[in-house]
């Protein structure tokens, strides 16, 4: 009766040492390369929709013009929910 060694392990017989395949091939790789990439490409496309949408600058509301007035009040509530505090 022929025993294996308590510390080897067989090779699987799925992924043999001398396979011919070209690296793309294997699914593994896919998961491993295609995550990151997918991050990479969807910053990317966050960037371009920063740049081509750029959001206002909001001021204060010590420095309203005349034709922003109404927002006003919405810039206090935001100011007093930022710091906790009342003015």
């Amino acid at each position: 009766m022929s025993r294996t060694p308590m510390n080897s392990s067989p090779v699987p017989e799925s992924a043999p040492a001398d396979d011919p395949r070209p690296w793309w091939r294997f699914k593994m790789m896919w998961l491993v390369v295609g995550g990151p990439l997918v991050v990479v490409a969807a910053s990317f496309a966050t960037l371009t929709l920063a740049l081509k949408n750029p959001d206002p600058v909001i001021q204060t509301a010590e420095h309203v013009s005349a034709d922003q007035v109404s927002n006003a009040p919405a810039m206090q509530g935001r100011n007093h929910a930022a710091t906790g505090g009342v003015k």
